[in-house]
């Protein structure tokens, strides 16, 4: 049976509902798994889950809270505007969930998320945690642009590859117009699962099998499990339903209600 490539949207320390999601998701040996980022913040597993993605052999991205917190460390300022944003972002949660392991550049996690790879070109398909500038061309675009972008990338009318489909997590889907709370968001040539596994109003963490294009997701609140294909969970971005929408800016927006 030729192997599965998994994706996996942004957990946000919610390592309990990740083994839900593999359970039912049941990767084989041959198999892919990769986790767009946001491994950490908001929930209180923070800890947890970085120790199993750093363990697993997974593959996995830099996350734009990854990115703060590595700015963080490596800068040694504990009275920066980033710092405010990070614990404003969930930072609080993953400072608890490390309790007296403590959180620095000798830290072994930090020096892992120093490393991690800001997007994986896997041919068919291209992962990132946010999505790309579309008016700049990918050999200038840098972290910033791959963890953060939002409306610029999401409203462009055009596919940024002629011959690859875009997958990422960051932007919650239901934030995106005309789409509801738990679908895949979908536009011109890429699909954003970023669920809301943090978020009350949603709850569902997911993966894709883009082999089968088959949706596995848990909801965090209720434990829920469902699978469902694509097809039926996957809802088309309009942004002609919000045409006023201002476009955020790069490239700390972790402020924004929805970062």
């Amino acid at each position: 049976m030729k192997q599965r490539r998994i994706v996996i949207g942004d957990v946000h320390g919610h390592y309990d509902s990740l083994m839900m999601l593999l359970e039912a998701i049941d990767p084989g040996s041959e198999d892919q798994v990769y986790f767009l980022g946001d491994l950490i913040d908001r929930g209180s597993q923070s800890y947890q889950v970085v120790e199993f993605v750093k363990n697993s052999g997974y593959q996995c991205l830099l996350g734009n809270h990854e990115q703060m917190l590595v700015d963080i460390v490596l800068s040694g300022d504990l009275y920066s505007p980033a710092l405010e944003a990070w614990l404003y972002s969930g930072g609080k949660n993953t400072i608890k969930s490390y309790g007296t392991k403590g959180i620095d550049s000798k830290n072994e996690h930090i020096q892992w998320m120093q490393q991690l790879p800001t997007h994986l070109d896997l041919g068919d398909l291209w992962l990132v945690h946010a999505g790309v500038h579309p008016n700049i061309p990918l050999k200038d675009q840098n972290a910033n642009h791959f963890c953060w972008v939002r409306q610029e990338f999401h409203a462009s009318p055009y596919p940024f590859f002629k011959d690859k489909l875009i997958i990422t997590g960051h932007t919650i889907t239901f934030t995106l117009p005309g789409v509801a709370p738990g679908q895949i968001a979908q536009g011109a040539g890429w699909l954003g699962i970023d669920t809301g596994a943090y978020h009350p109003r949603s709850g569902w963490l997911t993966g894709l099998d883009t082999k089968n294009w088959l949706v596995y997701q848990v909801n965090t609140v209720t434990n829920v499990t469902r699978q469902r294909p694509l097809a039926e969970l996957a809802a088309t971005v309009n942004y002609q339903q919000d045409n006023q929408r201002p476009l955020r800016t790069l490239p700390y927006d972790a402020v924004q209600r929805y970062s």
